[in-house]
């Protein structure tokens, strides 16, 4: 099939809350949009406005769904393969404490295994398991020429491209995406690219 009869999977994170904006990892705990984050939600309408999505599926979280509801788009489906990253132990807590608490100055959430907390966690290869049968669901349509549309959360959204790019989980640590962010993954020939990156 050639690349320009394939579609392209949209990408659109949630607008911002008081636990990201004040940097605490925000994984399982539903944390609604706050008043800057429904404003970003809004913005979004303009550039989805119009368009025929295939699918559109959303993570269960309320700052997803209200996000969606603020964009002006309806999810076909409440997909619980794209909540957010499982953080454990570390949920809630910002990357400052963590680094105090572990003596290690250059920690990431990247960098180590994920230990648990009030709940499991996940290590990134177990997100990247959920990823790819989120594009899985979505590859047929997009193989037959329609677009699909994710609304999710920062980090799954960074790993979920990886996944779409056919590298590892993890590697999602190498792009940023703000919130209320909206990203296109698409092809250039059958090559699965990233199209258009935090509009």
């Amino acid at each position: 099939m050639s690349s320009s009869a394939r579609g392209s999977l949209w990408l659109l994170r949630h607008g911002d809350t008081e636990w990201a904006a004040s940097g605490r990892h925000t994984g399982r705990t539903d944390i609604p949009l706050s008043p800057a984050g429904e404003t970003a939600a809004r913005a979004r309408a303009k550039d989805l406005a119009g368009h025929d999505f295939a699918v559109i599926l959303c993570s269960p979280l309320e700052r997803a769904r209200r996000t969606a509801e603020l964009a002006g788009v309806t999810p076909d489906a409440i997909d619980p393969d794209l909540l957010e990253w499982d953080y454990g132990a570390w949920e809630g807590r910002t990357t400052a404490e963590i680094r105090e608490e572990l003596g290690e100055p250059e920690w990431t959430i990247w960098d180590e295994p994920i230990p648990p907390g009030v709940t499991p966690g996940e290590q990134t290869t177990d997100v990247g398991v959920r990823t790819q049968r989120v594009i899985d669901r979505c590859l047929p349509e997009i193989l037959a020429g329609h677009d699909c549309l994710l609304v999710a959360h920062g980090h799954l959204l960074r790993m979920l491209t990886a996944t779409w790019l056919g590298l590892p989980a993890r590697d999602g640590r190498l792009w940023a995406l703000s919130a209320g962010g909206l990203s296109v993954l698409g092809w250039e020939r059958t090559q699965p690219v990233i199209s258009r990156w935090n509009v």
